[in-house]
């Protein structure tokens, strides 16, 4: 919850509220995790934020887990063979996370989601793609989980977002316009690992008036080709 309302950081108050906890008990936690140096309280703030303990361990961790290196030779393949803005996204409990994002040479590219940024699952075709490959009762605890978030994208509420994954069940992949970026359309398709869960997903984003229905039927088979060889890549 902390790190989805990076880099401003969130209060006590509504951190309770959000997570429906009394707000002594999240008081207690908070002032737990900031001893060990996982939160931090900013200075002249009542805020809470991420803290140094995270970024040491995700160093350590980086050996096993540096899926931006293993896949940015694909990503950046598919940026040049479409010519658009490719992104890499990374499945964050109820977020996805902008992991990799790499510019084709279309002269108008769409970088406005900048890498290390988290949205609900289901805002951006990387999370509507997560969302919509996992199963029913998994898929709905995260839609009632984000709901209250979902309004700060384009007037998304949890209706939508079930018809939008309805949608990419039956087409074969994710899209989304408007959402995450005003004005910009992006089609994506989940990444599984060894044991078929998706972790996550690789998009083609452009803007609206050029990612057409006859654009989309252009670029899908190259970005199936790209989730295929991320995949392949991951279970090697």
């Amino acid at each position: 919850m902390v790190a989805a309302h990076e880099p401003h950081g969130i209060r006590l108050v509504d951190l309770s509220q959000q997570m429906g906890l009394p707000r002594p008990t999240a008081h207690r936690l908070l002032k737990a995790l900031v001893l060990e140096e996982i939160l931090v309280q900013k200075e002249g703030s009542r805020r809470y934020c991420l803290g140094p303990l995270l970024f040491e361990l995700g160093i350590s961790a980086t050996h096993q887990f540096n899926l931006k290196d293993i896949c940015q030779p694909v990503c950046t393949a598919l940026a040049e063979k479409t010519g658009d803005t490719a992104f890499l996204f990374l499945r964050s409990g109820y977020d996805a996370v902008c992991i990799s994002r790499t510019q084709g040479n279309y002269p108008i590219q769409t970088p406005s989601v900048p890498v290390g940024s988290r949205q609900p699952l289901g805002v951006s075709a990387g999370g509507l793609a997560l969302l919509s490959a996992l199963p029913v009762d998994e898929m709905e605890d995260v839609i009632a989980a984000v709901a209250p978030r979902l309004g700060a994208y384009g007037d998304l509420d949890a209706q939508e977002l079930r018809e939008l994954c309805a949608l990419a069940q039956t087409q074969g992949y994710a899209a989304t316009g408007n959402h995450a970026v005003p004005g910009v359309k992006a089609i994506g398709l989940p990444i599984y690992d060894s044991s078929r869960t998706p972790i996550a997903a690789i998009t083609v984003a452009a803007t609206q008036a050029r990612m057409t229905d006859r654009r989309i039927s252009t670029v899908l088979p190259l970005l199936r080709m790209a989730a295929k060889e991320v995949t392949r890549l991951l279970h090697q």
